[in-house]
């Protein structure tokens, strides 16, 4: 039986009846004299030189504070919270307080746009934004009886800092928390909301429940291999279910160290870090992979260093065998979805094969449908399916039944979730991925559903249709792609091109935006009229195969 086995043997995670995450793991830890003397809950820093640490029992009291604070104002259990922040301690200490209420916590990337915003807050009802003060201009919208918070520049005095309308983040924190107590959280209750992009229409609401929090501490064990001495550095963006399992939820579980990175990338101060900080257990997605690769790593000593993982967009050999050689540790892929988060992995001491995500979680059982609703067998592809119930799997589509629905499937007597990502497994169980059963593009861990890209190009007077479809890249893996046919009148060019590109960009979120543009006539579709999005991708990959595939 090799480590793998037992791992699968003697998994145990019984989900309690009652969970919640600040109490039951930041204010456990925090109880724990032995483990605050030892090492920082976080470490943070940021490119211009600000650095702060901070311990398990100062976030479970900073987090008493701010859930006292959110209360009085009318948080309570069940309401919805965006938190809007980047790479700052403030994300940790929102985001705790909001469960410790029993609310239920929205993460948003804040490359949002205001209209991608006013979706988000109409479509959750949120009662509550926090986000910081460079990005209050996109809240212009928002109801009038949102509770609005806003994290102040540094420098700035908390007394006298007062935008129209909103509060001050870090007077709240000053607040009095003697008579505060969390609420008590059932393990069905709702905890997340992570908004991600389909192959149709606007962003969906995952929404997870309390028993997820609990149950990803198995990724964090089981794949990053994490323990109380280990310190841990994802650069997931805040606004991504990533950064639940790698920054906030899976590490603090375990009682890991944390780093913390507010600032752009830079290859050789990401290795600066790693090496600075202590780091001993690195995640980064491909693309940030494949920049520190093209490095001369030579005599670089990043001593503590045991374990690289990556997700959310697949590795090509070649990068993962430079990594080995320069750093002398493999990188451990995974896989996972916004719905369940990690379900298949490789693993510290286990045969890693080449072209493999790795097999599933210990906890997660799998199984691959084929396309006439039939179980593959090894070797046959079909679409992986989750075998439920699991403590992994959301609650659904936030107030979308129809289309939570859409994602279950019954075999011979066994209930599934269908993932959308179809697989190929061998004898051993290690499954190989071919490709997802929809449209949605997977550009450097982004997801990015095709019709919010043509929402926004239709937009534009000079467009009369458009589709998006994924573009190989040899840097993102994929980018977008857009064909666009132009009202008459118009022609193409590189200077229009560039045109859509910046109109995209202001209409949503910048990294949807098209890359690569090509103007054609007409666009191929079905005869009810629905466009053909797969004979798009077809020819796009055909076209560029065996030439380098560069960033347009």
């Amino acid at each position: 039986m090799d480590r793998y086995q037992r791992l699968r043997a003697e998994y145990r995670l019984a989900t309690p009846e009652t969970f919640n995450f600040g109490t039951d793991v930041v204010d456990t830890w925090a109880a724990d004299e032995t483990r605050n003397a030892a090492a920082p809950a976080l470490i943070w820093c940021d490119a211009s030189g600000g650095a702060r640490t901070y311990s398990f029992a100062e976030i479970a009291a900073l987090t008493d504070r701010l859930a006292a604070a959110l209360g009085r104002r009318g948080v309570g259990p069940g309401d919805r919270v965006m938190v809007m922040l980047p790479r700052i301690p403030a994300w940790q200490l929102a985001m705790v307080a909001v469960l410790k209420l029993g609310a239920v916590a929205i993460p948003c990337v804040t490359m949002l746009t205001a209209k991608d915003i006013d979706y988000r807050l109409a479509n959750s009802d949120a009662s509550a934004v926090i986000t910081t003060v460079s990005e209050i201009d996109k809240f212009a919208s928002a109801p009038t009886n949102t509770l609005r918070i806003a994290v102040e520049p540094a420098g700035a005095e908390p007394d006298v800092w007062s935008p129209d309308g909103w509060l001050a983040f870090d007077r709240l924190l000053t607040e009095d928390a003697a008579e505060f107590r969390a609420a008590t959280v059932r393990a069905e209750d709702p905890a997340l909301i992570f908004y991600t992009s389909g192959s149709t229409g606007l962003p969906k609401g995952v929404t997870h429940a309390s028993r997820a929090l609990h149950a990803w501490r198995g990724s964090a064990e089981h794949w990053l291999d994490l323990a109380q001495d280990d310190v841990m550095f994802c650069t997931a963006d805040t606004g991504w279910s990533k950064a639940g399992t790698s920054i906030l939820f899976g590490p603090w579980s375990r009682g890991s160290t944390v780093l913390f990175y507010d600032g752009p990338f830079d290859p050789e101060y990401r290795l600066e870090l790693i090496a600075r900080h202590g780091v001993t257990v690195y995640c980064a997605a491909a693309t940030e992979l494949r920049r520190l690769v093209a490095l001369d790593l030579t005599g670089r000593a990043l001593p503590k260093l045991r374990l690289t993982v990556s997700a959310g967009e697949s590795l090509n050999p070649p990068v993962l065998e430079a990594w080995k050689a320069m750093t002398g540790k493999p990188v451990l892929e995974a896989y996972g979805l916004t719905e369940t988060l990690m379900l298949v992995a490789n693993y510290r001491d286990t045969e890693v094969r080449s072209g493999a995500m790795g097999r599933a979680l210990p906890g997660v059982e799998l199984d691959l449908i084929t396309s006439d609703g039939q179980l593959a067998a090894p070797g046959q592809t079909g679409q992986i399916a989750l075998r439920l119930p699991s403590d992994h799997l959301m609650l659904g589509y936030w107030r979308d039944p129809e289309r939570t629905a859409s994602t279950r499937m019954s075999v011979n007597g066994q209930d599934y979730f269908l993932t959308g990502d179809n697989a190929r497994a061998d004898d051993d169980g290690y499954l190989y991925y071919e490709g997802r059963a929809d449209d949605v593009i997977n550009s450097a861990g982004y997801r990015i559903g095709p019709q919010e890209v043509e929402n926004a190009l239709i937009e534009h007077p000079m467009v009369r249709e458009a589709a998006a479809v994924p573009s190989p890249d040899e840097e993102r893996g994929e980018v977008v792609k857009a064909f666009v046919v132009l009202h008459e009148g118009f022609e193409g060019s590189d200077a229009l091109a560039r045109e859509l590109q910046d109109f995209v960009k202001r209409l949503t979120a910048p990294y949807k935006y098209p890359r690569r543009i090509e103007f054609i006539a007409d666009l191929p579709k079905n005869p009810v009229g629905k466009i053909q999005r797969r004979e798009l991708r077809l020819r796009e990959f055909a076209a560029r195969q065996g030439e380098p595939r560069t960033q347009a």
